[in-house]
């Protein structure tokens, strides 16, 4: 069992909630044809909104019902810190992808479930991932995303 004084000592940035408030509505997908893309192993091409501010990062994906095909959310992190994410307030299973600066996959966890009830489970490598790709759950393996694969991230920064 892991010690919660440590988990507090971490700064924990949970992309799914952070007691945010509820939006009245989610935040619509963005458009396959422009935009942030990320790249997969497989060569498919996916859409994604960017989570850069604290604001945005907290909400993440929360409350939505569906998820478009090849389509989700990347969170950039400034600091060096471990990010772990929950899945409260989160409608859909996900895949969530940590990576290094380059696209390096450096841990997935597949099929996350949305969190029932309190409290939720926290996921993530306890090692610095400043880069976070939230997608449909299955699409990770489908794509050939897998430890040690590099993600093409284009027009993100």
């Amino acid at each position: 069992m892991r010690d919660r004084r440590a988990l507090l000592s971490v700064p924990l940035l949970l992309a799914c909630a952070c007691g945010a408030a509820p939006r009245s509505s989610p935040t619509p997908a963005p458009s396959p044809a422009a935009g942030p893309r990320v790249v997969m192993p497989s060569g498919a091409v996916y859409s994604v909104e960017v989570a850069r501010t604290p604001e945005e990062t907290s909400q993440g994906l929360m409350y939505r019902e569906s998820l478009p095909p090849r389509t989700g959310m990347i969170f950039l992190f400034s600091d060096s810190s471990p990010h772990h994410f929950w899945m409260k307030n989160t409608m859909i299973p996900l895949d969530i992808i940590w990576m290094d600066g380059g696209g390096k996959v450096l841990f997935v966890s597949a099929n996350t479930p949305p969190c029932r009830s309190d409290p939720c489970p926290t996921y993530g490598p306890d090692a610095a991932a400043p880069v976070v790709l939230e997608i449909s759950a299955g699409a990770a393996a489908a794509e050939g995303v897998r430890v040690g694969s590099t993600l093409n991230l284009s027009d993100i920064r």
